[in-house]
Parts: C-alpha cells; structure tokens; sequence
C-alpha cells in the first residue's frame, strides 16, 4: 500500500466551487463529503483518510492541531499522520445521530450525558466546541459515545447549536409518543430553518 502522503496527493479535486471529486487511488472508498473535503475508507485499514478542497488546504492544519490536543480523550478519533490537505484518523464503524434518526435508532439519555462530557473534556484542554450537529456525532457498533469534524472548536464565538440539540431531545425526542424514525427531508428541513434562526428552541 502506499504511504498516507502518495493516497492523499492521489486524490483530485476540481479546483472550483463545485470540488467535483476527479480521481482517486483505487485503494480508496469513498464515505463521505463535507463543507471542506471528501473522506475515504483506505482499505483494509481501520482508519480513514480526510482530503480537503484545494481552498480549503488550511483547515487540515487546524484541525489536525485540535485532533492533537484532544488525543487522550476517548471520545474523538485517533490521528495517524497529518499533511498540507489530509488528516488520516480512525474509520468509526456505528451511525451519526442523522443516521439514528433516519433509520429509528433509539438515542438514549446516557448518549446524549456521553456528549456533554466529551465536549466538558474538550473544553478542560482550552477549545470551545463549536458547529455540534447530526453529522459530526456518531454512535458506535459499541454503542459509545465518537465526535468528528473538529475544526471549528478554535472558534472564539458562541455556539448554541448542541445546546439547542439537547433541548430539542429533552423538548421533544425524550417523550414516548414523539416519533424516533424521521425522514431524512424532514431533519434537512428543520435544519435549513434552523440556520435561518426561525427555529428558536
């Protein structure tokens, strides 16, 4: 297998607004595509390759640095080896919580008291975990407790979003006649309004 440096510079992206995806290692399986960079499963690895958008190079830096700083933290992926445009950290086998919610995974109260004390433990070492959504949190096969997409925990402003997400689940989820199985366009939906701040919880 190559090294995580000749995987990641084997991935070409168009260099525009659209960063359509060009090329790839063949080694390489595609999982997923961000804001800043298309993720891939390297195979037959556990561990995940994070390649960002040409103008988004910067963001691997930070994020790299956050990865560092939380690494004695069981709650976020381990990070193997950081470039100019990559991060390769663990593969996470389990669902977000937007796959949860789509698929009618139950979410549980420990989960949601599993979150607060990883994002407590983050805040012990200086960050300010920021942009907590659906995506970026995953239930593992073990059912415990992974948080991804770490870049915006330098941010120095507020951020309401888990916040508001717990009160969502204590508001709504939590109560036995709301349903736990919701489409997919319907999440995105609440989510669009939400950005908008139409949607004050």
């Amino acid at each position: 297998m190559q090294n995580y440096n000749e995987l990641a510079q084997s991935v070409k992206i168009s260099d525009d607004k659209k960063h359509v995806l060009l090329d790839a290692d063949p080694s390489l399986s595609l999982i997923g595509k961000g804001r800043s960079a298309y993720v891939f499963r390297i195979h037959s690895t556990n561990k995940a390759l994070k390649v960002f958008f040409p103008d988004h190079t910067h963001t691997a830096k930070v994020e790299a640095e956050i990865y560092k700083t939380v690494q004695s933290i069981e709650y976020y992926p381990t990070l193997y080896d950081a470039g100019v445009n990559y991060l390769v950290i663990d593969h996470i086998e389990g669902n977000t919580l937007f796959e949860c919610l789509t698929l009618g995974i139950p979410i549980t109260e420990e989960n949601i008291a599993e979150i607060d004390h990883a994002l407590q433990l983050a805040r012990k070492e200086g960050l300010n975990p920021s942009d907590i959504h659906l995506r970026n949190i995953f239930i593992t096969s073990e059912k415990k407790v992974k948080i991804i997409d770490v870049a915006r925990f330098k941010q120095v402003k507020s951020c309401n979003q888990w916040h508001d997400l717990k009160s969502a689940f204590h508001l709504f989820y939590s109560k036995s006649f709301f349903p736990k199985k919701i489409p997919s366009f319907i999440l995105n939906s609440i989510a669009a309004i939400y950005k908008k701040r139409f949607l004050p919880i």
